[in-house]
């Protein structure tokens, strides 16, 4: 995972980073589980497929969750965990209301739009998860594999309805995208329609890497602008994430910084040199200095990336900084058809 500030969900640029559609093609851009499940949501009774066999019991970090038959009704305590719903066909009865009735992300609004489910039913979760409101939506099952609140949360939700979260408490920062997904999809009967919305991401990655072979080894370094630090991001021990899958490499540099170790001074610019330099400002006028401010710095100016003019910013306004960070079963896609032409231009200095 990406070890920026963590998110409750989406509330303006400085939350999207202070906290990152599952398309089943990137070239179709569609969103959701596969064509069988895209039609299926939790208000109407799933067809009786699933490998698991019901009752079904996971553990995790607080005891033990059993789902006595395969759910119908699945409410969700995280943005994250909406995503999963959504890719997996799904409509949630109840979710937090993420983007505090701002524009619903591209990715989001195209599985909601494929679903045929107009708005999402939220609730208000600036002072935390809504349990009244939760409770009052009598859900099968709680989705909670994407939240950093589970400590707090867990004793709250369980006698509301079965609680489908992580194993370990380290996991709210620790778990990968796809193993959030396949441990809900085991409490849902859907394990099979979670095993496509894998292959189909890993589809549209490896599409991707083949059109642009001009990728492969080159450098990369990924630098996000906080309010206090410039921070770089593609540190030995981050997790590669996209940019990778695609074929870039991390710099010698990236082995003298860690989560820990990770903040840029102005007079140390240099060692932003790569490649290919990626930068995001995600809080604005909050951040440490604006896109302006950095272009004009002096050292900033002499980087042969930025001379050779192969250096991009990864925009935050349409929360695809948001999403490269914290990618989740809705968005990875999404982030690949973004992020590709972005690439491209900055490895062909354009």
């Amino acid at each position: 995972m990406n070890h920026l500030a963590r998110p409750a969900g989406r509330r303006g640029a400085a939350r999207v980073l202070l906290a990152a559609a599952t398309c089943l093609a990137l070239a179709t851009g569609c969103s959701g589980g596969s064509g069988d499940t895209a039609s299926q949501t939790s208000e109407k009774k799933p067809a009786a497929a699933g490998a698991e066999a019901f009752p079904v019991t996971l553990a995790n970090a607080w005891g033990k969750t059993t789902v006595e038959k395969k759910p119908v009704k699945v409410a969700t305590v995280s943005d994250g965990d909406t995503s999963i719903a959504l890719a997996l066909g799904l409509v949630p009865v109840l979710t937090p209301d993420a983007e505090d009735g701002g524009p619903v992300p591209e990715y989001k609004q195209r599985a909601i739009d494929k679903l045929g489910a107009g708005e999402l039913k939220t609730y208000d979760d600036t002072d935390g998860t809504d349990y009244e409101a939760l409770a009052a939506a009598q859900p099968d099952v709680i989705l909670g594999m994407n939240t950093w609140s589970m400590d707090t949360d867990y004793a709250k939700l369980e006698p509301i309805a079965p609680v489908v979260t992580y194993t370990d408490k380290a996991h709210a920062d620790t778990l990968t995208w796809q193993e959030r997904l396949t441990t809900a999809a085991k409490a849902l009967g859907m394990t099979e329609e979670a095993e496509k919305v894998v292959a189909a991401n890993d589809k549209a990655v490896a599409d991707a890497a083949a059109e642009h072979s001009e990728f492969e080894g080159r450098t990369y370094t990924y630098a996000v602008v906080h309010p206090e630090q410039i921070t770089f991001m593609s540190h030995a021990d981050q997790d590669p994430g996209v940019f990778e899958d695609l074929g870039l490499s991390k710099t010698d540099k990236a082995g003298d910084y860690d989560a820990e170790k990770n903040a840029v001074s102005l007079e140390n610019l240099d060692q932003l040199e790569a490649d290919v330099l990626l930068m995001t400002y995600p809080f604005g006028d909050n951040g440490l200095l604006s896109a302006s401010d950095l272009e004009s710095n002096k050292v900033f100016q002499s980087l042969d990336v930025v001379r050779n003019k192969h250096y991009a910013v990864v925009p935050s306004e349409n929360t695809l900084a948001s999403a490269v960070a914290y990618p989740d079963a809705l968005s990875a896609p999404w982030v690949v058809e973004q992020l590709t032409p972005l690439l491209a231009k900055a490895v062909a200095g354009e």
